[in-house]
């Protein structure tokens, strides 16, 4: 396996710290503290840059909030210079984890995401269903052969060993420097378990996410050679026509998991279901021959759209215009006409009442 030393010159270089900073401001440069940074530049990356060199960097406090979308979620934000030093680690070492993650996963990766884990998950289900045949005695279209197993690990950004995790990266990074500047950004959390969990917010985390379950994937793909699985963070899904086979493969799952990664499977969201109850990927229910919003994203989003309409009193503003066209860029993925035509008569009435 090749590995790569001599990296922290080029990470602490003035060039990939402006790269960084372009990246870490990117969609942000309205934000006062983004304004601040920018009006002092050069000073702030030199700043950074010398900080790295004398290994005095310390990255600062992060503030933490709550994201109630239904689902309670406990964020982190680093100050502005912090994600600059992130953006300036992932610019290095990304390229070198990417050449070995599979095709497969679909989370924080260039030219992937969600609609292309949904095109994928497609052309799986029609190999694993030979086409659409039924099932006996079907009742109607979509009643397809075939099972997935959908699973998800419990807790999963709270419970990422963080000893493993720096000795999966020290397999393909050797260089000291990075691996000690990688451990202090790891180290900059108020950990539940002591040495366990990594902050939702950071970019960093998200991108560790992916090289942690890259054992994983390798595992199922190499070891248990499902030919059918995908992956999205720690969401993932396996398909196959034998149930048996797919209660194999969860066990073992099961176990690979706790023995190498110490992680393990949520017992209320890893199930095995037939591909004509439809499975629950990406936001979507998918059915084999069409796939709907999930109602628990329908309703957020309605209850989003609306608040911003009775708030600007009946108009469309353009907070909430924005919302509603990158919402309908999402579902319109799925057969959403009707209902997308449907909000958009709600949406007037509701003008017309004001």
């Amino acid at each position: 396996m090749k590995t790569y030393n001599n990296l922290f010159d080029k990470l602490c270089s003035f060039e990939n710290l402006r790269l960084a900073f372009k990246k870490a401001k990117k969609g942000k440069s309205k934000k006062w503290y983004v304004q601040e940074f920018e009006s002092n530049l050069d000073d702030e990356l030199t700043k950074l840059k010398q900080e790295l060199k004398t290994q005095t960097y310390k990255p600062r406090t992060l503030k933490r909030f709550i994201v109630r979308d239904p689902k309670t979620r406990v964020i982190h934000a680093s100050a502005f210079r912090d994600r600059v030093i992130h953006h300036a680690i992932c610019n290095l070492i990304e390229p070198i984890f990417e050449k070995i993650f599979i095709h497969d996963t679909y989370a924080n990766r260039k030219n992937k995401g969600v609609h292309a884990g949904l095109k994928r998950f497609d052309e799986f289900k029609r190999k694993v269903a030979n086409n659409g045949r039924l099932t006996r005695n079907a009742k109607d279209k979509n009643m397809v052969v075939g099972y997935a197993l959908k699973a998800d690990i419990r807790h999963y950004f709270d419970t990422i060993d963080i000893g493993i995790l720096m000795k999966i990266i020290g397999k393909k990074i050797e260089d000291k420097n990075t691996l000690q500047l990688i451990k202090t950004i790891l180290g900059n959390y108020d950990f539940k378990i002591s040495n366990k969990g990594m902050p939702l917010g950071n970019l960093t985390s998200q991108f560790f996410a992916n090289i942690y379950l890259n054992e994983l994937d390798y595992y199922v793909k190499h070891n248990l050679k499902a030919k059918y699985y995908i992956r999205y963070v720690d969401d993932f899904v396996i398909l196959h026509d034998s149930k048996e086979r797919l209660l194999l493969y969860k066990w073992l799952i099961t176990n690979f998991l706790k023995q190498r990664l110490n992680l393990e499977l949520h017992p209320g969201k890893s199930k095995i279901v037939p591909l004509h109850n439809g499975v629950t990927l990406l936001g979507f229910r998918v059915f084999y021959h069409y796939k709907l919003p999930r109602k628990s994203n329908l309703d957020k989003f309605e209850r989003k759209l609306n608040n911003l309409c009775v708030n600007g009193g009946g108009t469309i503003g353009d907070k909430a215009s924005k919302m509603l066209e990158g919402w309908f860029g999402y579902v319109m993925h799925g057969n959403t006409y009707k209902l997308r035509k449907k909000i958009i008569k709600e949406i007037r009435q509701l003008h017309e009442t004001y």
